[in-house]
């Protein structure tokens, strides 16, 4: 079991359409990998999905399954170093929590963060790359 870190954009693809590569991703990861996260991480992620604009279009309960989803087995993580290696100062969040926790992989749909990639040993990684990591599994 990798443990994994996720950014609040990956979720709101989750969040967006159900069965897409995002949700696919956000389910591999429950069932197979240990998620990640911090507090300032959490906060970011349930900021973005109670967004006025994602209400217009969802029901409150998607937006439940998918805080349900990212955080029930979530184990969490005190950030200890702070870290400004992002070009997108927002985003060392993600980096702080990785470290930390000692993450594997951030799964990511930014691409200031992606750009790093890798970024002292830990891998940073589209969400159709780590769904991958599971098909191309499956079919060996």
């Amino acid at each position: 079991m990798a443990k994994i870190v996720f950014d609040a954009s990956s979720i709101v693809g989750a969040l967006l359409k159900q069965g897409s590569v995002p949700e696919r991703a956000l389910l591999l990861a429950r069932s197979n990998d240990t998620v990640c996260l911090s507090v300032e991480v959490e906060a970011e992620i349930r900021d973005v999905l109670n967004r006025p604009k994602f209400a217009r279009y969802l029901p409150g309960s998607r937006v439940e399954r998918i805080l349900e989803l990212i955080t029930a087995a979530a184990i969490k993580v005190a950030t200890i170093n702070s870290v400004t290696d992002c070009r997108d100062t927002k985003d060392n969040k993600y980096l702080e929590l990785a470290l930390a926790a000692d993450a594997e992989f951030i799964i990511a749909s930014d691409n200031d963060l992606l750009a790093l990639d890798p970024w002292r040993g830990i891998r940073i990684i589209t969400l159709s790359e780590y769904v991958s990591r599971f098909e191309s599994e499956g079919s060996q």
